[in-house]
């Protein structure tokens, strides 16, 4: 089966199975959102994706390929991972920071860059609206303007397939909305987009699919009107939801906790 692929995939953390029976296929072109309360398995399962940890049970692969018998650079430039984190303890500049994102194609950062890669660079900023960061250092940035230049460096790997791990948490919403964009159009070139998500409203409008996750299984898997239904993120997160219709378009917003 051609994409990335997990078939039973489990993860066990001491006594607690993080993921249990895990079986996805995630399509080129296409935006999938990951949600489900904290502690569902979201970040884990990202992490297995991106071949970070090696499953307890059950397979992930690429193409049809398993992850595990890709070397680093290989899984890499073929799968671009944007961590949660966005932190900046030395002041690399902006321009420098995206350009970490063609060490999988063998980009040497003490040479100069070749045309290609300054060209993959220069093509992730512009995605971005980050050119006027590119000359400055990072830890000088807002955390949204350092989350843009972490996008960018993902986005300049053009790898098949980007996993983003919560990129709007602690945004502000035009910063979100700029991001979830960003995603949108990333898929809409071809690429495979997995995305987990606090922000319902965010994966009502911008995901294609919608995986729930809860209690380290697959809760519901569709079409953001089928898997986002009451019923089930009730159930997933404990939380009653209220349906509003936004442009034709239903959005779930979390009204009272259940008792």
């Amino acid at each position: 089966m051609t994409g990335l692929v997990t078939d039973r995939l489990a993860c066990q953390r001491g006594p607690r199975r993080v993921l249990d029976e895990v079986s996805l296929a995630f399509a080129a072109g296409a935006v999938t959102a990951i949600v489900g309360p904290n502690g569902s398995g979201k970040t884990t399962l990202l992490r297995h994706l991106a071949g970070l940890e090696t499953p307890a049970a059950g397979t992930v692969t690429l193409d049809g390929q398993p992850l595990a018998t890709l070397g680093p650079a290989q899984r890499a430039r073929r799968i671009a991972f944007l961590p949660q984190s966005v932190q900046a303890y030395w002041p690399l500049l902006g321009r420098d920071l995206v350009a970490l994102g063609r060490l999988p194609h063998g980009a040497d950062l003490a040479r100069p860059l070749s045309a290609t890669d300054a060209a993959a660079i220069a093509r992730a900023l512009d995605r971005v609206d980050g050119q006027a960061l590119a000359d400055r250092p990072i830890d000088a940035l807002s955390q949204g303007e350092r989350a843009r230049l972490m996008l960018a460096r993902a986005l300049a790997t053009e790898a098949a397939v980007l996993l983003a791990d919560e990129p709007v948490a602690s945004l502000d919403p035009a910063y979100a909305l700029d991001t979830m964009a960003v995603l949108r159009a990333e898929a809409a070139r071809g690429g495979s987009v997995v995305v987990s998500l606090h922000d319902l409203g965010l994966a009502a409008r911008f995901a294609d699919r919608v995986v729930v996750l809860a209690g380290g299984r697959v809760a519901a898997d569709g079409p953001p009107g089928t898997a986002l239904q009451p019923a089930i993120i009730e159930a997933a997160y404990g939380v009653g939801f209220r349906m509003l219709a936004v442009e034709g378009q239903p959005v779930p917003v979390a009204w009272a906790r259940r008792t």
